[in-house]
């Protein structure tokens, strides 16, 4: 007979999912670089994020961080909306962005073949429509990341600073 879960133990992977972001997203926040500098990595995070060259992200968002002189740590961070779980409907909705734009004929999107060489050998048609696809999201996506993560970071900082300026009139009694 099956033990049925309690719901403290249903909810524990999502409280595990809330406290790993959580994680990250301080991680990030609390970096010493300038709020530009964070927000220019996210951005160019989500821009290869959208590329569909899932094997080779890692290398890449690190290369151009290092061109780019942005943040590294956020910039890879931000490819991680991108990976191998996602990758179908992710691809998929690249594809229908990119068709709009590149609309070969007979190209079609086959999901069982996702891997790099499998794209590139149903041919470059296909792989240029995803490729086209992941330029445009990752433009769009890219640069509303950066100007909302600035705002956001600017935010955090400001109001952080103002809890410790606050703090410390009240432990020493000067304001």
């Amino acid at each position: 007979m099956k033990r049925r879960k309690t719901s403290l133990e249903r909810r524990h992977w999502w409280v595990r999912i809330k406290r790993l972001t959580r994680y990250w997203y301080l991680r990030i926040i609390r970096q010493n670089a300038s709020a530009r500098n964070i927000a220019l990595g996210l951005a160019l995070g989500v821009f290869v994020g959208a590329m569909p060259i899932i094997p080779f992200q890692t290398f890449t968002i690190v290369a151009l961080a290092f061109v780019f002189r942005t943040n590294k740590l956020s910039a890879w961070l931000a490819t991680c909306y991108s990976n191998v779980f996602t990758m179908v409907p992710f691809y998929s909705f690249l594809f229908v962005v990119g068709d709009l734009i590149l609309p070969f004929e007979g190209v079609t999107f086959d999901p069982n073949r996702l891997a790099m060489k499998e794209l590139i050998a149903t041919g470059w048609d296909a792989f240029l429509v995803i490729l086209t696809g992941g330029l445009i999201f990752g433009v769009l996506a890219g640069t509303i990341t950066y100007f909302f993560s600035l705002y956001g970071i600017r935010r955090y900082r400001r109001l952080r600073r103002e809890r410790r300026r606050k703090r410390l009139e009240r432990e020493t009694g000067y304001q």
